[in-house]
């Protein structure tokens, strides 16, 4: 026992599973636990301070924050309320066709915007004022809804288009730099698209109208809208300069957050800009940013401590894997990516899975590009939200509990295990991976 307590991961672990418990259960606001995890972590020494406060480095956190001012300059200037006119007119007929309407653009704007920070920022404005013209109340169960289609649409269905998402583009990274082996868009849009987007956004609607049921109304204004004021014009040129540049990444090599944040600093600009100080400070939700700061430093940590390679090797020595089991192996495989999710998060997971990969290849007689792409359906599909930052950002700006995030969270996940699963070991055998 007292070697167990002399282990030199054992402070770390124990701060890592505390901090855990904490977000899983809400037993103290998020944003004190991310405060207490960067403070014990500190004064424990357990990593250098550029480690643990590496979430407020990562450019998670200034999309996060350039979306919170972008998004209050879009309500302010009437651009929302613009936008979801042209929706509401359309797709608030019916309750389920709202639902897969938001889920559905939150889906196709991954095709054109590589951030989930990103394409949340400017969703959500929009889905907000589409609510309130159909009559969804805010704070009631219907728009927790659709504040979770547009999170769990963005972060959950974008994993199955190759550089839509940070997990994704992590796992591309360590695949290349371990092995050499450069993934291709279109076969992995074939290999996950049918099961992990098609099928689960179905599930998600059917999810989300049965948990948050809801019954939105024609609108009752139905006047041409006014034209457009000089502000929402500006405003609106300056979001599709910020669209081109975040579609053209690969071109010009700016990341989104820096794109992000540099629109969001014009937007603040005295005379220049669209909204002053006093809008800023409140409007711009300074907790979740250091919650979100918290998770990211958290995956950080957990990497630079060593946690997540005992974890994973352990996990490795343990597993029931076995060439003769391939349905077996397949289940296995995305246990693991699912349990690391707990400790690493979605976007931390690629990086440790990535690098045991040709291990889990040897132990299971799957072709190793097949072993790492068995993990996406783990990490796409979070048990809770703390483990997905964009969820955790969708149901801030929405203000959706955390029990109603949970709720969602779980039974999405069943709905995965117990019917996706099985279909994408299907899949997978028909397209000859396994």
């Amino acid at each position: 026992m007292s070697l167990w307590f002399s282990h030199p991961l054992f402070i770390p672990s124990l701060l890592v599973g505390i901090t855990i418990l904490l977000w899983a259960t809400s037993l103290l606001p998020e944003f004190i636990t991310a405060l207490l995890f960067f403070t014990v972590a500190m004064v424990a020494k357990i990593a250098p301070p550029d480690v643990i406060f590496g979430g407020f480095a990562s450019s998670a956190f200034w999309l996060v924050f350039s979306g919170f001012v972008l998004g209050i300059a879009i309500r302010k200037t009437g651009l929302a309320d613009r936008a979801a006119r042209a929706l509401s007119a359309r797709l608030t007929d019916s309750w389920p066709l709202m639902v897969a309407s938001v889920v559905l653009l939150s889906y196709a704007l991954a095709f054109v915007m590589p951030s989930n920070m990103g394409r949340i920022a400017l969703l959500m404005p929009i889905v907000a004022a589409m609510a309130k013209r159909a009559g969804i109340a805010e704070n009631s169960r219907a728009w927790f809804g659709l504040a979770l289609a547009v999170g769990f649409g963005t972060f959950q269905l974008s994993a199955t288009i190759l550089p839509a998402n940070v997990p994704n583009l992590v796992m591309s990274g360590a695949t290349e730099g371990s092995y050499g082996i450069h993934l291709n868009y279109l076969p992995y849009l074939l290999l996950h698209t049918p099961v992990l987007g098609w099928l689960k956004g179905a599930a998600l609607v059917l999810l989300i109208c049965w948990l948050f049921p809801g019954k939105p109304h024609a609108p009752t204004d139905t006047s041409s809208p006014a034209p457009m004021s000089r502000d929402e014009k500006r405003l609106s040129w300056m979001l599709a300069v910020v669209l081109v540049m975040w579609v053209s990444e690969t071109w010009h090599g700016i990341g989104p957050a820096w794109t992000g944040l540099a629109a969001a600093v014009i937007t603040l600009l005295p005379r220049v800009g669209f909204i002053n100080g006093e809008e800023f400070s409140s409007g711009v939700n300074i907790r979740t940013c250091i919650y979100v700061a918290g998770i990211l430093g958290l995956a950080i940590t957990v990497t630079h401590t060593g946690i997540g390679s005992a974890v994973g090797e352990a996990l490795l020595q343990i597993m029931p894997l076995n060439a003769e089991n391939p349905f077996t192996n397949f289940v296995t495989l995305t246990g693991i990516t699912t349990v690391l999710n707990f400790i690493m998060t979605a976007n931390g997971v690629p990086a440790l899975y990535t690098t045991l990969a040709e291990s889990f290849s040897d132990a299971t007689g799957f072709p190793l590009l097949s072993v790492i792409m068995i993990q996406v359906l783990g990490y796409s599909t979070p048990l809770l939200p703390y483990q997905a930052s964009p969820i955790v950002v969708a149901m801030a700006l929405g203000k959706v509990p955390a029990r109603a995030g949970m709720l969602l969270c779980l039974a999405l996940a069943l709905v995965t295990w117990l019917v996706l699963l099985p279909l994408d070991y299907l899949w997978f055998s028909v397209l000859g991976k396994l």
